[in-house]
């Protein structure tokens, strides 16, 4: 049973840090590329941070770099989003995504934790 599970989102005050966590099981964790997106209502998910397979590359939207950096850990099955200098816009439901490598189709997708920026 494939299984994505966020875990780490919260309330944190601008400026503040969070570290988002996805824990991964029922399926190759190594042949996927992880990716983490965000929602707010009303609008479509975007696409937050990317990290290749092996972890040997990354990319992050414009709105991120300098702030969040992804991670994984192979042996662990975990993908981890740290989050730095938090601002209001970065409010909304942040999910983990598992891609394959070389089949396009084949992905899945967490719950999502939501993630609240406010004083």
């Amino acid at each position: 049973q494939v299984q994505l599970v966020e875990s780490g989102g919260g309330l944190v005050q601008p400026g503040g840090s969070l570290r988002l966590s996805c824990a991964a099981s029922g399926f190759t964790f190594s042949s996927y590329a992880m990716s983490w997106y965000r929602q707010t209502p009303g609008k479509e998910r975007e696409l937050v941070a990317l990290i290749t397979a092996a972890g040997g590359s990354t990319n992050y939207a414009d709105s991120v770099k300098g702030r969040f950096t992804i991670s994984r850990d192979n042996a662990k099955n975990t993908v981890n989003l740290q989050m730095i200098s938090l601002r209001p816009e970065d409010t909304a439901v942040y999910y983990c995504k598992a891609q394959h490598t070389s089949f396009r189709l084949l992905n899945y997708w967490g719950r999502g934790t939501q993630v609240t920026v406010s004083s």
